[in-house]
């Protein structure tokens, strides 16, 4: 199950129980606890990643607005949750949805913000 707020905070879970809305009570539970900030650059995502999870590989381009979100089932409901509005995507590898999920999670939680890699570089980034 995925969560999220459309504006930029976004969650995954898994759960398991002998009847249906056991589960889906568990996986929401997960997710919304699971819940991290990701970071967004108008409504794109501010560069290049890739999630991996698994057989799973999630390569996620920022887009120009208008755009759109160009992503297949799974990757497509993360994004649009996490409130990305044009981004660029292509899997490699297994084509799991629960894999596909947990990769594209991966590869948003890895973003960096513009000013984050200021600091960590110890730079000024130009443009």
């Amino acid at each position: 199950m995925v969560v999220g707020d459309r504006k930029g905070r976004v969650g995954v879970g898994y759960g398991k129980a002998t009847e249906v809305p056991s589960a889906v009570d568990k996986a929401r539970k997960l997710a919304t606890r699971n819940m991290t900030r990701i970071c967004l650059i108008g409504g794109t995502i501010p560069h290049r990643t890739i999630g991996r999870f698994g057989a799973s590989r999630v390569v996620m381009v920022p887009a120009s607005p208008g755009t759109g979100v160009i992503a297949g089932g799974s990757v497509r409901a993360v994004l649009e949750l996490a409130g990305v509005h044009d981004v660029l995507t292509k899997s490699y590898g297994s084509n799991s949805p629960k894999n596909l999920v947990r990769a594209t999670f991966e590869g948003l939680t890895s973003l960096l913000d513009p000013k984050e890699v200021e600091r960590l570089r110890g730079v000024k980034l130009v443009g």
